[in-house]
């Protein structure tokens, strides 16, 4: 993921297409609204940085998946603030937040919900589980059984849970940020492909460089509390992501670019240092992410530097590695650098 920041970004008298003096042309509003909606979802980064320090390309994917309605996979050590940067997220968006900690003994009814007799109705009636949120952190989601990993499934794709064959709709806007140990996997149980690719980016939270790390010591000393997050204001909501996601579809996609992103896309299911390359679905995704980080960017057009910004976090969680190549020390950033070194770039 990149560490370029996006750059921030009622007519009177008679209108071009005869409206009234006064009267608002929609395109003109909806041009007004994807531009606060710009401006807010920037200033967001900032209000973050209250509480986590060092962490704005993360922040930045975590709102270019909120833009394309999709999930992410946070992937750190322990320690890196990960929890406490997906909470205060939730308070700069105004999002309801819940947070759920994956363990061996979990159940799939104690994330979506179950039925339970009521006594005075004689009757079932639904409660519903964490899921039930506009955000909701899968805590070291590796660590419960496949069972109820897959319990997020159809959450994560049709925002729906089902209980006794009645669909219950999710809230909207609704996302799952799931968090995993890159070093422990003693005792987990690695997602498998089909829900690897649910997910519409893994991000990597990286270790604060030194500068960093004595700012956050620095922030503890003068009485830091990670709780207490009454310092952060709510810059965004439902609204500004609603209008961002409305521009972002308005994002203009040349046909070449589109080319692009399926050669660098079959070129991965031909690299001799993968054995499962990117599906149609990681295709999309990254097409995806493209735009939103173009519209971020102050662009209403996609260029083949933003493909290349995305794919790897859009990517690397959907290819895997033959195990000679893994022996020879290759990763999935490494190999989806080089593709992306050798597949041409339209101009």
């Amino acid at each position: 993921m990149t560490n370029e920041h996006p750059p921030a970004a009622v007519s009177f008298g008679k209108a071009a297409d005869g409206a009234e003096p006064g009267a608002t042309h929609p395109a003109s509003h909806a041009a007004d609204a994807a531009t606060m909606a710009r401006t807010s979802l920037t200033a967001l980064r900032g209000e973050v940085a209250k509480a986590v320090v060092g962490q704005d390309a993360v922040v930045t994917g975590l709102v270019i998946a909120l833009l394309c309605r999709g999930h992410v996979l946070l992937e750190g050590v322990p320690g890196v603030a990960k929890t406490l940067l997906v909470r205060t997220l939730a308070q700069t968006l105004a999002l309801d937040f819940k947070r759920v900690q994956f363990t061996p003994d979990l159940m799939p009814g104690d994330v979506t919900g179950s039925l339970v007799y009521d006594n005075r109705t004689a009757e079932f009636e639904f409660r519903e589980g964490p899921v039930f949120t506009n955000l909701l952190l899968a805590d070291e989601i590796n660590r419960t059984p496949p069972k109820t990993q897959a319990s997020l499934l159809e959450s994560m794709e049709e925002r729906q849970v089902s209980v006794e064959g009645l669909p219950r709709a999710l809230p909207d806007p609704f996302m799952v940020c799931a968090t995993q140990n890159p070093i422990e996997y003693e005792g987990t149980y690695p997602l498998p492909e089909a829900q690897l690719d649910r997910f519409l980016l893994k991000l990597t939270v990286p270790v604060p460089n030194r500068d960093e790390e004595i700012a956050v010591l620095q922030r503890h000393a003068f009485g830091f509390d990670p709780r207490d997050l009454s310092e952060v204001r709510s810059v965004a909501g439902p609204g500004e992501l609603a209008a961002g996601r409305a521009a972002v579809r308005g994002v203009h996609v040349d046909p070449k670019i589109v080319g692009y992103v399926v050669d660098v896309c079959r070129a991965t299911r031909q690299s001799p240092s993968l054995r499962l390359g990117v599906s149609p679905r990681g295709a999309t995704a990254l097409l995806a992410t493209a735009r939103a980080w173009a519209w971020l960017s102050g662009r209403g057009y996609v260029t083949p530097d933003d493909v290349k910004a995305l794919a790897r976090p859009t990517l690397r969680h959907r290819v895997q590695l033959r195990p000679e190549a893994e022996l020879e020390g290759a990763t999935a950033d490494g190999v989806l650098a080089g593709v992306l070194a050798t597949v041409p770039a339209p101009r």
